[in-house]
């Protein structure tokens, strides 16, 4: 029995020796990955306790920035008479204008104007050598004074003959045909006067005349030359008082224009230069074509102008507003204040008490009626008085205090009052603005999408 008990013990420990190496690799890896482990989850930390104070820190400093008040330039909302008018591209055309053509041939005399200057209807311009007309006429004068001897001849011959015949000496025969011979004489005096009313009516075309008053252009034929009945353009007469304009409007703004022109026969259209900014003329809407350009989707007017001053000039291009009405209390803002939302809502910032002593920003919504260069009427919006943004709105969120800057405010001001006395003029008492219905067309501001001088809110809250 003790040598078995002795075999087992003697080979215990050469079987603990015998296990193989790679158990003590396994548990040495397992140390490493936890120490790995740890360490990445302490660098791990440290970053994320990094970014919370810098997130922290951001915030503090926003915070801080948002508390601070933002700087802006205000405008009060006026309540004002105002003028509402469509706007259209016009193209100025006489009111008359006449080529002038010689209607006989001839060699053409000295002409009997300067070039450029105003002439008067039935005053002589141009003169064709009147010589061979002269001779014409002459002629058929002559023409004239012998048929009328014949005639008289075959008067006394008839008068004679019917005597005889009376007498029973001539026969009837005879005096018929001394009668027959006096009916051709009265027939060839009768030409004869139409000939000379012919060789008058040429005599007096080689005199050329204005048919109209307006302005004569540059000479076409030098004189000298022979030139061919109404063939030859010899010079363009354009009448400037009056003086036309044609413009178009869209087919769906004819209805409320026919409307306005038919209750009122002197609907007023002003006349504005190729920028639309300054007023050149006033005139009255005379009517409508009698078709829409079905290719266009457009109804042709026009317009006519006194045109006294001459300021108006064939084929200029001019911007015509066709006053519809006058709003005697309309609410009138800088185009500038008005800002567009996410959504495409239109608002404005208006600077209000905070109820502490100091003053915030509030979104008032807006609804746009008007809207044409600097200015923009209401339809709702801030009560008149009322202080709204112009400047510095980009910045800006519901409550944000704000400061207003004496300094500005005044340049603010200032520019405010240069805008609205140059509108004054321009329009003659007040700024006309463009209707909502011609927004979209060629040549037009719309309202919400066009505003000059405007900003959007792109940071504000949804």
């Amino acid at each position: 029995m003790m040598p078995l008990q002795n075999a087992t013990e003697t080979h215990l420990p050469q079987f603990a020796e015998s296990q193989p190496p790679g158990h003590k690799n396994v548990g040495a890896r397992i140390v490493v990955y936890l120490v790995l482990v740890i360490v990445g989850a302490l660098i791990g930390w440290e970053v994320y306790q990094n970014h919370q104070k810098q997130v922290a820190a951001t915030a503090k400093q926003a915070a801080a920035l948002q508390g601070r008040p933002v700087p802006v330039q205000v405008v009060e909302a006026e309540q004002k008479p105002m003028p509402i008018f469509l706007t259209a591209l016009g193209t100025v055309t006489p009111y008359m204008s006449v080529t002038v053509k010689a209607r006989v041939s001839g060699e053409l005399m000295p002409v009997k104007f300067t070039e450029g200057q105003e002439v008067k209807e039935g005053e002589t311009i141009m003169v064709i050598d009147p010589r061979p007309y002269q001779a014409a006429l002459d002629q058929a004068k002559g023409t004239l004074a012998h048929d009328q001897a014949l005639l008289k001849n075959a008067q006394a011959e008839y008068n004679r003959y019917k005597a005889l015949y009376d007498a029973g000496v001539v026969s009837k025969e005879a005096m018929e045909a001394d009668e027959a011979q006096q009916g051709q004489y009265q027939g060839a005096i009768e030409s004869d006067n139409a000939a000379i009313e012919t060789a008058q009516l040429q005599l007096s075309w080689c005199y050329i005349k204005s048919p109209i008053s307006g302005r004569i252009g540059l000479r076409l034929v030098d004189p000298g030359n022979v030139i061919s009945a109404n063939t030859t353009n010899l010079v363009i007469i354009n009448q400037f008082k009056p003086m036309a304009v044609y413009f178009t409007l869209p087919e769906n703004q004819l209805p409320q224009v026919l409307h306005k022109l038919a209750a009122d026969k002197r609907m007023p259209a002003d006349a504005y230069d190729r920028g639309d900014t300054q007023k050149i003329s006033t005139g009255k809407l005379l009517t409508a074509d009698n078709q829409i350009d079905t290719t266009t989707g457009t109804a042709k007017l026009k317009a006519v102008f006194d045109n006294k001053d001459q300021v108006l000039f064939p084929n200029q291009f001019v911007n015509i507003h066709l006053v519809l009405e006058d709003r005697p209390k309309a609410l009138v803002v800088p185009s500038a204040a008005i800002q567009t939302g996410l959504n495409g809502s239109l608002f404005v910032w208006v600077i209000d008490s905070d109820g502490k002593g100091g003053q915030a920003a509030k979104m008032q919504p807006v609804k746009v009626a008007l809207a044409e260069g600097q200015s923009t009427i209401l339809d709702s919006g801030p009560e008149p008085g009322a202080k709204v943004v112009v400047d510095g709105a980009d910045r800006l969120r519901p409550g944000q205090q704000v400061a207003v800057s004496a300094a500005r405010q005044r340049a603010n001001q200032g520019a405010g009052q240069g805008a609205g006395q140059g509108t004054g003029q321009s329009s003659g008492q007040n700024s006309p603005l463009a209707t909502p219905e011609n927004r979209g067309q060629p040549g037009n501001a719309k309202a919400g999408q066009r505003m000059p001088n405007s900003h959007s809110d792109q940071r504000q809250p949804q």
